[in-house]
């Protein structure tokens, strides 16, 4: 396989989880249970808008085929996207959303960990800069787990519901396929193996705290947010996100 295209389909990769998350976050203006919720949740969905912005950047910079990160983020088909099939799942009630938020958070701090040694310059500086964003994330969404967890009776089957609902799509956060074993050989990805043991470490201490029962390693799905196979939800996620591009496409302010 040509490196040059595994480069670009994990920045990809990278951009769309991070752009798709932020903008299910961002579902919550207006709604969110309290006003300081609200921000926190607005902060990070900001946050992960940037940093799939640095990312979508450089994969423009790659393809070099006249389409920059606006472009690729609102006038790509849902096919196209390669984001996790976790953040596309709809947020449901608040603790679906934190779940959500914390097993990506978990994936996502130690991928941004080993990306920060990379091979590649550009990929080590946006990777160095977006862990110290992550890094509060990932803290944020764990205690929000353990407070819903280990809170009433009421709040634990709330989480206890949450994880049950989300849990099959975290099967793509425990391995890698050959684009990352590649990119892992080359020197510009970390391990994916050892991506998956460190996330799933988090994972266990985190809801050994929280009182909850860490579930069996979720099995092989039958779609892949990786080779473009998504559920229903992001295609419906896309029509609100790409209305404007797409019904003026060009347009200028």
């Amino acid at each position: 396989m040509n490196p040059h295209n595994d480069k670009i389909e994990y920045l990809l990769r990278l951009g769309d989880s991070a752009l798709i998350q932020g903008q299910r976050l961002c579902e919550w203006c207006g709604g969110a249970p309290a006003l300081e919720e609200e921000l926190a949740l607005m902060n990070v969905g900001l946050d992960l808008v940037g940093q799939a912005r640095n990312w979508l950047d450089y994969a423009a910079e790659l393809l070099d085929d006249g389409r920059d990160a606006d472009h690729l983020a609102f006038r790509r088909d849902e096919r196209a996207y390669r984001n996790l099939l976790l953040v596309e799942q709809p947020n449901g009630d608040y603790a679906v959303t934190m779940a959500k938020q914390f097993l990506y958070d978990a994936w996502h701090f130690h991928v941004l960990h080993g990306l920060s040694a990379s091979g590649d310059e550009r990929v080590a500086g946006i990777a160095a800069k977006a862990l110290k964003e992550v890094t509060y994330h990932l803290r944020r969404s764990g205690e929000w787990v353990e407070r819903l967890g280990d809170g009433t009776e009421e709040s634990h089957q709330r989480m206890l519901a949450a994880i049950r609902e989300v849990w099959r799509f975290t099967v793509e956060l425990a391995g890698g396929d050959e684009v990352e074993q590649r990119l892992h050989a080359a020197g510009i990805a970390p391990d994916p193996a050892e991506i998956a043991v460190a996330w799933q470490a988090k994972v266990a201490d985190v809801f050994a705290r929280a009182t909850l029962p860490l579930p069996e390693p979720a099995s092989h799905f039958y779609l892949s947010g990786r080779r473009g196979l998504h559920t229903e939800h992001l295609g419906l996620l896309l029509a609100e996100m790409q209305f404007l591009q797409r019904a003026y496409p060009d347009a200028t302010w």
